[in-house]
């Protein structure tokens, strides 16, 4: 594609994603992000976004890329290694995280999801379904599903994986507009703001990089859900530990990054997910 074309391209990805950010303020209310009315209202947001991001990717998307694939392959929704990608990516990023969930062990709250009142509370709460579930599902389907279709058609795959999060992480600035708003000093808004940004980023790199080797949009949003569950490492309560204990766990850490390090490029051959649209093998 020329670069003019790219220009388009990079213009049509950012217009996404600005619209998914301007989505969740058109709702005029002095009400915290966390207030249940605006939790509420935001929910009608990004449904509206969940419906209009695959139609932007349709009438976006080059017509020689439809003449050979449905918008549901583009959009990564499709039956043919769905199992496997349901599956293996998650596995994969339990690895990342052994250590802390060797960590959440010690407190006793992954016990918490054998039991049934668990599910039933958290089902029934409107937070906890924000943060494990509408959340991870909106993001992916417009940062992941409907955006990186426009932006593999003029970069390859391994430069969209380090393209793509650029849009994800800035998407995620908004948030200290609500900071400031519920009275957050605006340097530590800004300092917190630049901390979410940087880690989302980089999430967003790992679950573009899932989409687009597995082809699947199920592997990056079960991945999503799943970090969001886990949280960012307490690497406090880690500290807390006593010796020989502390030392131990640490290694945890590293051995399950080294694992994941390892595992990535052969857990996500995109062979086993029957993948040959965005990522095939041997190619670019």
């Amino acid at each position: 594609m020329e670069a003019t074309g790219c220009w388009l391209v990079v213009a049509e990805c950012l217009t996404l994603s600005v619209a998914y950010v301007c989505s969740l303020y058109v709702w005029s209310s002095p009400l915290n992000r966390d207030h249940p009315s605006t939790i509420k209202r935001r929910l009608v947001s990004v449904s509206v976004m969940g419906v209009v991001s695959p139609i932007f990717t349709y009438y976006c998307v080059s017509e020689e890329l439809l003449a050979k694939h449905s918008l549901w392959d583009l959009l990564g929704m499709r039956w043919p290694g769905m199992l496997a990608a349901s599956a293996v990516p998650l596995l994969l990023t339990m690895f990342l995280f052994l250590g802390p969930l060797v960590v959440k062990t010690q407190s006793e709250s992954l016990a918490a999801l054998a039991e049934p009142s668990y599910w039933v509370e958290n089902l029934t709460s409107i937070y906890w379904l924000r943060d494990h579930i509408i959340a991870p599902l909106s993001e992916e389907l417009t940062f992941r599903a409907s955006l990186l279709p426009l932006l593999v058609q003029c970069v390859s795959p391994v430069k969209a994986v380090f393209i793509s999060p650029m849009f994800f992480g800035v998407a995620h600035l908004h948030h200290i507009f609500g900071q400031v708003q519920s009275g957050v000093p605006f340097k530590r808004a800004a300092l917190i703001s630049g901390f979410q940004f940087s880690y989302t980023t980089l999430f967003g790199a790992y679950s573009a990089f899932l989409f687009l080797r597995t082809g699947h949009f199920v592997a990056p949003f079960l991945a999503h859900a799943f970090c969001n569950f886990m949280g960012f490492p307490d690497f406090g309560e880690v500290l807390s530990y006593s010796e020989p204990k502390r030392s131990l766990t640490f290694g945890l850490f590293v051995a399950g990054f080294v694992s994941w390090c390892f595992l990535l490029v052969p857990l996500t051959d995109p062979l086993l997910y029957e993948n040959t649209l965005y990522w095939e093998p041997c190619t670019r």
